[in-house]
């Protein structure tokens, strides 16, 4: 089983020129980037009677963008890697094209863009690639970011691949941070193969009801949910936090270590002695 690209390279160095012009030669490739794109597009759920203006963060060789183009939105991409890009401007691609680290936050003015789109980028992010890298802090500052350079009611679709539930854990905990509501839609939820999620986030409140549903989620003897949801806003959060649990007690530390784990820091195990009282020294 081939290891994850994450794990093999830094983004910038792992879409070399030699990868770049697979997203060209390559029609399998072309064909499965293309339909994700558009299954992103249609969870966006825009407006059918006027064009919209769209980030694609991680926008590659700008086969999304061409899906993007061809429903009849406008749009700008980003990316990482110097030769992905070259080889969308190749291909004249009609959105304007940015080397950008989306670690680092976007720099765009407030309420800039009507939706986001971005395909098989966003796990990158939970790799520390260099020293400087924080994980749980450059997640929560691109979704900070990104919150800002929405418009109000806008909505963001990330198709991405989770290593783990501590990892999806870790992305849909920092989107919630940042302000955002939504959830993650798993289409084929039954099939190895075809399995595909995509994090569907909201600027605006959104009820569980809000959220796309799934395809081929009745797919198989057993039915899988199709749908996770986390509508909880970030004054929730911080409401749920200041339960009634006196501080240093068993419960106040168990839950300070249970938040800790899900922003992606090293914990230690709990233990017996975990949250014990001690005897005052004389």
């Amino acid at each position: 089983m081939a290891s994850r690209p994450e794990h093999r390279a830094p983004p910038e160095i792992f879409y070399n020129d030699l990868e770049a012009r697979k997203y060209t030669q390559n029609s399998r490739m072309m064909e499965v980037q293309m339909s994700m794109a558009e299954r992103a597009i249609e969870l966006l759920r825009l407006p059918e009677d006027q064009p919209s203006y769209i980030l694609d963060v991680g926008c590659g060789s700008g086969l999304s963008g061409e899906a993007l183009t061809e429903a009849g939105h406008h749009w700008t991409g980003l990316d990482i890697s110097q030769s992905m890009l070259a080889v969308a401007r190749e291909r004249e691609v009609e959105g304007d094209l940015f080397l950008w680290d989306m670690g680092q936050g976007l720099g765009f003015r407030p309420g800039t863009f009507d939706a986001v789109i971005s395909v098989s980028a966003l796990q990158w992010l939970c790799n520390a690639d260099k020293k400087s890298h924080n994980p749980p802090k450059r997640l929560y500052h691109f979704f900070s970011s990104l919150y800002a350079c929405l418009v109000r009611g806008g909505h963001a679709v990330f198709q991405f691949y989770p290593e783990n539930p501590a990892q999806m854990e870790l992305i849909t905990h920092q989107a919630m941070r940042a302000g955002f509501t939504g959830g993650v839609v798993i289409d084929y939820p039954n099939s190895t193969k075809a399995r595909k999620l995509f994090l569907c986030l909201f600027t605006g409140g959104a009820a569980a009801s809000d959220m796309p549903k799934g395809l081929g989620s009745g797919v198989g003897e057993s039915k899988a949910p199709d749908t996770v949801s986390f509508v909880e806003t970030r004054r929730q959060l911080q409401a749920r936090g200041r339960s009634h649990v006196s501080v240093k007690s068993r419960e106040w530390v168990t839950a300070k270590k249970e938040r800790r784990r899900r922003q992606g820091r090293d914990v230690r195990p709990d233990t017996k002695y975990t949250g014990r009282k001690r005897k005052p020294k004389f």
